[in-house]
């Protein structure tokens, strides 16, 4: 494999963001695409995947932590930096560095320290997501009792005062906030910046109305949600029911049952995405994931799985998070969910790019796009991981 930005992949099964290409050529240079055909292409350079496919980088914009650094403990760029370098290595090249319920400064520390990754590296860590803390404290989940909480005096006009350009995503649950409080965050987050439905007990009037309001997507469906029931539809209801709301999910084999992802495929379609949400990732090559931590009041550990990716769970052996990728994501999608590569890689790439406003950049294997590739292959197991057109990791 070659380390240069000018060459050829060839005989590759190249998936464009729509479809495949069978036996197909792409030329990339100087970072972009800049050309994908079905008919062979001269190269000075060539690289044979032999048959493998050529896909989009995967685009993850939830995830906390890379195979030991977790960004609420040490929200650094270097902290930033090990989240990336940890999940590139299994073909994530976007991703939005995540924080769960936090004090003030340590938001504010780590979105200024995304920042300045993002200055470094646009395209591969475009803002971070700040999941929490305006939680509704009956559905906080793993989030610290400490920390959720509504807005304190002052706390929303100081958390957009500065690097607002940097919160992508803002997950938060409207019925625990006020009309005023709920119209200030609108007023002053960049436009940019995307509020999420989560961590939420709202009934289904309640979150329909949200939906209805510049709230445009919802946090890991079903997870930490009010359920659906006959006569009460729930947030997840809302969800089914409303028509343009774009939903993540955490397809890692224990957040959800197959049979439910498969039914909000059925009825969401391209509006359902794939998130990782691992607080540590175990990937090729590196040491991990962490095996034991403290979550606020919580001690969780790693439980391994011979038949899964493993999980974290804490002392009473509670589900508290994943220890995955989203590569993994697509693998129990198309293994166990029973969706086909397309829909899976559509969710892990194509549709959380177009998400976050970068569809024209990223998440397809079209000419102008940036060379985000991963070789993948047949297995659905990460050989290859390019970006920019720069090789970065190679596996046997």
């Amino acid at each position: 494999m070659t380390s240069s930005s000018d060459f050829v992949f060839t005989n590759a099964t190249v998936f464009t963001g729509f479809d495949f290409i069978s036996n197909a050529f792409v030329r990339v240079a100087n970072g972009r695409i800049q050309e994908v055909s079905a008919s062979p292409l001269s190269a000075q350079e060539p690289v044979d995947i032999q048959g493998d496919y050529l896909v989009p980088g995967m685009v993850d914009l939830q995830l906390y932590g890379g195979s030991h650094q977790l960004l609420n403990e040490q929200p650094t760029p270097d902290t930033v930096r090990h989240i990336y370098e940890t999940h590139l290595r299994n073909g994530t090249t976007t991703l939005l560095p995540t924080i769960n319920s936090t004090s003030l400064e340590i938001m504010q520390q780590a979105t200024s320290a995304v920042q300045v990754v993002r200055q470094e590296n646009p395209f591969g860590v475009p803002g971070i997501h700040i999941e929490g803390p305006y939680f509704n404290p009956i559905k906080r989940g793993a989030h610290s009792s400490v920390y959720v909480r509504t807005p304190a005096e002052g706390e929303l006009e100081a958390l957009f005062s500065t690097n607002a350009d940097a919160i992508r995503i803002l997950t938060l649950a409207p019925e625990v906030l006020t009309t005023e409080e709920l119209a200030m965050i609108q007023r002053l987050k960049h436009p940019n910046t995307l509020l999420s439905l989560g961590h939420s007990n709202a009934t289904y009037q309640q979150a329909i109305t949200a939906l209805n309001n510049d709230i445009p997507l919802a946090t890991h469906l079903y997870n930490a949600m009010r359920g659906y029931e006959s006569r009460e539809p729930g947030v997840v209801g809302a969800v089914f029911d409303h028509p343009t709301v774009r939903a993540s999910i955490i397809a890692d084999g224990y957040h959800c049952d197959p049979a439910t992802i498969r039914i909000a495929h059925r009825l969401l379609g391209d509006r359902l995405f794939l998130i990782s949400d691992a607080l540590f990732a175990k990937v090729p090559g590196i040491d991990g994931p962490r095996t034991e931590f403290s979550l606020g009041e919580f001690v969780v550990h790693y439980e391994t799985d011979p038949n899964g990716p493993g999980r974290y769970v804490n002392f009473e052996g509670k589900l508290a998070g994943s220890a995955i990728t989203l590569l993994d994501c697509v693998r129990v999608c198309v293994e166990r969910v029973g969706l086909s590569l397309t829909d899976a890689l559509r969710k892990a790439s194509t549709i959380p790019a177009d998400i976050i406003s970068l569809g024209d950049t990223l998440g397809r294997i079209q000419p102008g796009y940036v060379a985000n590739l991963v070789r993948v292959d047949r297995s659905l197991r990460a050989k290859g991981v390019w970006t920019e057109g720069m090789l970065r990791m190679a596996h046997e």
